[in-house]
């Protein structure tokens, strides 16, 4: 802590104090062995000292509880509190007092003062007090500056100002991670996965609190962070969700597009913002700190101008035997489509109907429903592929390869074969 002092002799007094949780007492034991010359007078000593855990003497955590001496270091998303005390130290009447703090940033200046009127006389032995809060919501050096003015009883007006410097630091180091999702067999496409690392870069353990993710308007959010546990789930992490000191911890949530999203082939396209995270913890003592992102944004997988994507797939199929699928064709440019289809074979998928099929004009964000038959010729897990779709247009050609897997099974082979 930095104070200027006034060089000029003033009536007023002001003194500053940090509120904050007070911290356990830290004590440095001495022990030695029996043989040694002290002998067992150290470990006597220690165990007639009040601020030491009975039973427990060489520990260097105490049971008592210290004040803190200085402002110490402030971590971002707490909650600054300050006393501030104005007192009268002279025999004689002051008058108009006017008491400002303001705290100095790196980027702004902010007045903390609950009142900016002045006090209109303050007696001898007497004092003005006011307490301010303030969210830190910036790394770095801040400065806060308090100024007093008043005037003498002839009417002599004085002034004078102190500085508190201290340092705000960070927590946690938050780290994400996106993985798109292709889109499953339901009708909600377009999953996305967020990964969220946290890491508490402080000495001290941390309580979390809370760690949600408020998504955007065009999704839901589902937190994959608990574990099916009666009717109720239960954390993944525990029933005490501590976090020690440079300890990483690893959130996970799916974000699904609202119906009235999922459907307009726009919104797959560009950037598009997730949302924020919002993270609450409390330090030893029960202080509370929290701190929100920005807005996080994630790259979106590019489609082309064409997306095809599967509605209905069998989890099996009989070898040789013609099975349905449901494709849905999505034109996800800015222009209108003819398109045609193609469906060539090969080595184990089998295409069943008339390849070179008309499917006609296809309008922007516009998709269509496209059922398919096609068999297998090999058993085990294969992949389908051989689609093809044309633009008649601008005469453009889209191939689709391993646009699926499927099971492929013989139902002719007894159980012993």
């Amino acid at each position: 802590m930095d104070v200027t002092q006034a060089k000029q002799e003033h009536l007023l007094a002001l003194k500053v104090m940090r509120l904050t949780k007070p911290t356990l007492f830290t004590n440095m034991p001495v022990t030695c062995e029996d043989r040694d010359l002290p002998g067992d007078l150290f470990g006597l000593l220690m165990k007639e000292d009040p601020s030491t855990i009975k039973g427990a003497e060489g520990l260097m955590l105490g049971e008592m509880l210290t004040l803190p001496q200085n402002f110490g270091n402030i971590f971002l998303g707490e909650t600054f509190s300050s006393y501030i005390s104005v007192h009268n130290d002279s025999t004689q009447l002051v008058k108009d007092i006017l008491v400002k703090a303001d705290l100095q940033t790196s980027s702004q200046r902010l007045n903390l003062s609950a009142s900016n009127s002045a006090v209109t006389e303050l007696k001898p032995e007497c004092c003005i007090d006011d307490v301010i809060h303030h969210e830190v919501k910036e790394i770095g050096t801040h400065i806060l500056v308090c100024a007093v003015s008043y005037t003498t009883q002839a009417g002599e007006k004085l002034y004078f100002r102190k500085f508190f410097k201290f340092q705000v630091l960070k927590p946690l180091d938050v780290k994400t991670k996106f993985y798109n999702a292709e889109s499953d067999l339901s009708s909600v496409t377009d999953e996305v996965f967020l990964e969220a690392q946290i890491q508490n870069i402080t000495t001290s353990p941390m309580f979390m609190e809370k760690v949600s993710l408020e998504p955007s308007v065009m999704y839901n959010v589902t937190e994959l962070n608990t574990v099916a546990c009666g009717e109720d789930g239960a954390s993944t992490f525990g029933k005490m969700s501590y976090l020690q000191p440079m300890d990483t911890r690893q959130y996970l949530y799916c974000l699904k597009p609202k119906p009235e999203y999922a459907e307009k082939a726009g919104v797959i396209k560009g950037v598009t913002v997730i949302g924020k995270l919002d993270i609450v913890w409390k330090t030893n003592l029960g202080e509370r700190g929290r701190l929100q992102t920005s807005q996080l944004q994630r790259m979106a997988p590019g489609y082309g101008d064409v997306r095809l994507s599967l509605e209905m797939i069998p989890d099996t199929v009989n070898l040789e035997e013609p099975f349905d699928i449901v494709c849905k064709i999505t034109n996800c440019s800015e222009r209108t489509m003819d398109l045609v289809l193609d469906m060539c074979n090969t080595r184990s998928i089998h295409w069943c109907g008339v390849s070179g099929r008309q499917l006609g004009k296809v309008s922007p964000s516009a998709s269509l429903s496209l059922p398919l038959k096609l068999l297998s010729s090999f058993q085990g897990l294969q992949s389908i592929s051989g689609l093809r779709l044309t633009d008649t247009f601008l005469k453009r050609t889209y191939e689709y390869d391993d646009i699926a897997q499927v099971c492929v099974i013989c139902p002719y082979m007894s159980r012993e074969g």
